[in-house]
């Protein structure tokens, strides 16, 4: 997979990179990640990202040239537009901002699924409508609330996508059993010692009896998600 980052502050991305399960991604070559600054698309001496939103009204917003540019130096096509209307399309664009629908992890395995996907860092006030209208495929929100940029978020998308393209974890069970995969949170883990201070590891889990191993994490899984989650449990139900 090939994964375009567009954005004003490339040097937010450094130690992101460079880290962890993505940064081991990119090394065994299971994904090429590429930070475009947007400013090397701006044509004045100043690189003007940002200009006042026609009809007034509080903050910047980021101006449609420099987007259009960089996705179509991204894409090879002259003439940049998305493939949203198209069943066979190979890249989603993605803008992060408060607007777009809430990133769930089914969404990442939809993004997953694709060959290349272009991120697109939001700021100000966000990003001039016709980039929406004419380029952006998917626009995406990680939550209720409002940060100063769309770095953060684009570092939740890639973190949740990478670790789900094969080799890029350790084991591919991890993903299987990871929590929000079948609908629920993950069941409770322990490790060594059996025994710490007056906190005892679950019986079962030493028993080395792997069905009722099994069970018990199942339950464990049902009975965490309803306390903390219950919400989740209404989507286990209807896709039974």
């Amino acid at each position: 997979m090939k994964i375009h980052i567009l954005t004003l502050f490339p040097d937010a991305f450094d130690s992101f990179l460079s880290h962890s399960i993505v940064k081991r991604a990119i090394e065994r070559k299971i994904v090429q990640i590429r930070v475009h600054n947007l400013r090397d698309f701006a044509h004045d001496r100043h690189r003007t990202c940002d200009d006042k939103p026609f009809g007034g009204g509080p903050g910047m917003l980021m101006k449609p040239e420099p987007i259009f540019e960089a996705v179509e130096k991204i894409t090879g096509k002259r003439k940049a537009e998305s493939g949203k209307r198209g069943k066979k399309e190979k890249r989603r664009i993605v803008y992060l901002t408060p607007c777009g629908e809430r990133f769930t992890q089914k969404k990442a395995e939809e993004l997953a699924k694709f060959k290349e996907l272009v991120i697109l860092c939001g700021h100000y006030e966000g990003v001039d409508q016709r980039v929406i209208d004419r380029l952006v495929t998917d626009e995406i929100s990680i939550g209720d609330y409002v940060l100063t940029g769309g770095e953060i978020p684009a570092m939740v998308v890639v973190d949740t996508v990478v670790r789900l393209l094969k080799g890029a974890l350790g084991s591919e069970d991890s993903k299987v059993f990871e929590s929000f995969t079948k609908n629920l949170l993950e069941y409770p883990q322990y490790t060594r010692p059996a025994a710490y201070r007056d906190l005892k590891v679950p019986s079962v889990l030493l028993s080395g009896n792997h069905k009722a191993i099994e069970l018990w994490r199942k339950n464990e899984a049902l009975r965490r998600t309803f306390k903390k989650r219950p919400d989740l449990l209404k989507k286990v139900v209807s896709s039974q």
